[in-house]
Formats: C-alpha cells, sequence, structure tokens
C-alpha cells in the first residue's frame, strides 16, 4: 500500500500575533511569492495582497491613538489580510512538493514540530592524541551535532611535518571514547586527520595533528 506524504504546513497563528507581526509576516509572503517559480499561479492576486497590506499599515498607525473606531477598522482590515494569507498558506502547502527550501521560499514559517531541512554539520577537530599501549594511539575528537559516523585517517609525518605519502583510515561510531589507531610503529611520528559524515555526507578533513608514537 501506498504511503501518503506528510504535507508541510504553514504555521497558521495569524490571529495570535500582534498587528504589527502580522504586518510583517504579510510582506514577507508577498516578496516571497512576486516571481517565484515554485508557485506560478496563486489562488490570491498579490496585487490585492499589497493593496490590503498597504490599507492594514495605515489602520494600524491610526489605532495608535487608542479610538475604538480606528482599532476596529485595523481589525475589520487584518481579518481580510488573514483571509488572504490563509488561502496562499493552502496553496503552498499543496505545491511545494514537500521541498522545505521551496516552502520556505513563499515567505512562510512552518508549522512547529514540522521537519527542517539538512544542515551542513560542523567541522570536527582532534582535541588530543594520548599514547595507549606500544604501537597504539588514542585520539579523542569533539563531537558535532548530528553527525552519524566518523573517520579518522593518519599516516607517517613527512619531513618537516609534510602530508603523509598514504594514509590509513578507521571509522567510528561515536566520540565517547578515544579512537584506537593499532599497529604503528614505534618512533615514528603519524599525522592524523578527522572528519564527519552526516545527511549531507562528509564535512573536509580537518587540520592535521600530530603526535610521535612509542
Amino acid at each position: 500500500m501506498a504511503t501518503i506524504p506528510k504535507l508541510i504546513k504553514a504555521a497558521l497563528d495569524f490571529s495570535k500575533v500582534l498587528p504589527e507581526q502580522l504586518l510583517a509576516q504579510g510582506f514577507a509572503v508577498l516578496n516571497g511569492l512576486i516571481g517565484n517559480a515554485n508557485f506560478t499561479n496563486v489562488p490570491v492576486d498579490l496585487a490585492l495582497l499589497k493593496t490590503a497590506l498597504d490599507a492594514y499599515s495605515v489602520a494600524i498607525a491610526e489605532a495608535r491613538d487608542g479610538s475604538k473606531k480606528a482599532i476596529a477598522l485595523r481589525n475589520r482590515q487584518g481579518e481580510e489580510v488573514i483571509r488572504m494569507l490563509r488561502a496562499l498558506a493552502n496553496y503552498v502547502e499543496l505545491h511545494c512538493k514537500d521541498d522545505m527550501n521551496a516552502f520556505l521560499s513563499s515567505g512562510f514559517q512552518p508549522r512547529s514540530g514540522t521537519r527542517k531541512p539538512a544542515q551542513p554539520l560542523a567541522q570536527p577537530v582532534i582535541l588530543n592524541i594520548d599514547q595507549g599501549t606500544s604501537g597504539e594511539l588514542l585520539v579523542s575528537i569533539k563531537a558535532v551535532r548530528n553527525a552519524k559516523t566518523y573517520d579518522v585517517r593518519w599516516g607517517p609525518a613527512g619531513a618537516d611535518g609534510a602530508v603523509p605519502a598514504s594514509w590509513s583510515i578507521q571509522t567510528v561510531s561515536n566520540t565517547k571514547t578515544a579512537a584506537r589507531i593499532n599497529g604503528l610503529t614505534p618512533g615514528t611520528t603519524y599525522a592524523i586527520q578527522v572528519r564527519a559524515y552526516g545527511p549531507l555526507g562528509y564535512t573536509e578533513w580537518s587540520h592535521s595533528a600530530s603526535r610521535m608514537c612509542i
């Protein structure tokens, strides 16, 4: 049985925000949708939305004197803006193709709990290299958020700290304990680097840290 994908849902709490916040949200949507190739057949004329937003801006300013009549006019104009935004939100939800980046380009914000697009991982670094048993080094790695695994690579350092001519690689699943590198030659200085793997792939290799193995 086919699985129906969950639609990205827009935050629609327009009636709970301050008038100035609703106005800002309205202009964000207007600017996001004008010329947006992801949403070419919107159900609301964007020129009419701009007219409504401009009128709402004027009504907000006039209501600041506390006049009941002005406040009532502001609220009615706000309701018109909300009606337009709800119609546009429903359209964007249905036509963003479950693509968060396309959805965000509309100017709408996702409802709390809706997944956000994957972000690049921070660069992992080597915190410390300790001596283990003879021929073994223990590499402590600074964890990065959302990393799935880490790769550690090492090789004999060249003259004057030159990059190793060849590398050996080991994958580790977490950083709670130091990564153990075995089978090293005592008396040799090793250059060691680390990279992380996450939703968008691998980070760059870190700068080298080095230590002589005994």
